[in-house]
């Protein structure tokens, strides 16, 4: 393994990266690591986990972010998925239960609700001013 990570914990993702704890390992590379859910939404649910201990996406080094999306792409196309998620959250409220970034190619095999990821989308409406506004603050900011 020729890992270069800036920096290795103790969570599960580290140990799994460290080859601590067992797994169904995919695609290595020196920034990435990625393997097969044992716990899957749907068949073929992979993980891809940088090999640096950083809790959230905007804590992570922009070389390790830049490796990852490749890899999703092989997954996807080695499994010939037409319909997936590519999943990636932040924070306890925000669905995250590992404080490792980590990305889910999680397959949608067919078009009911049974298998993969289940979605709700509650969008807002008549906000159109507010949007606006934000947009004008946020612009100042990047």
């Amino acid at each position: 393994m020729a890992a270069v990570a800036r920096s290795l914990g103790s969570c599960i993702f580290c140990k799994i990266i460290k080859g601590e704890i067992p797994s169904f390992k995919l695609i290595e590379t020196d920034l990435s690591y990625s393997f097969l859910d044992i716990g899957p939404l749907s068949k073929g649910h992979a993980l891809i986990i940088p090999k640096d201990h950083a809790a959230k996406l905007h804590e992570l080094p922009d070389e390790y972010l830049a490796d990852v999306m490749p890899i999703a792409k092989k997954i996807a196309n080695a499994q010939g998925l037409e319909n997936y998620n590519i999943l990636q959250n932040n924070g306890r409220i925000a669905h995250q239960v590992v404080d490792h970034v980590h990305f889910h190619v999680i397959p949608k095999p067919d078009a009911s609700d049974d298998e993969g990821l289940v979605i709700g989308w509650p969008a807002k409406s008549d906000v159109v001013d507010e949007v606006k506004k934000y947009h004008q603050e946020l612009l100042g900011k990047l």
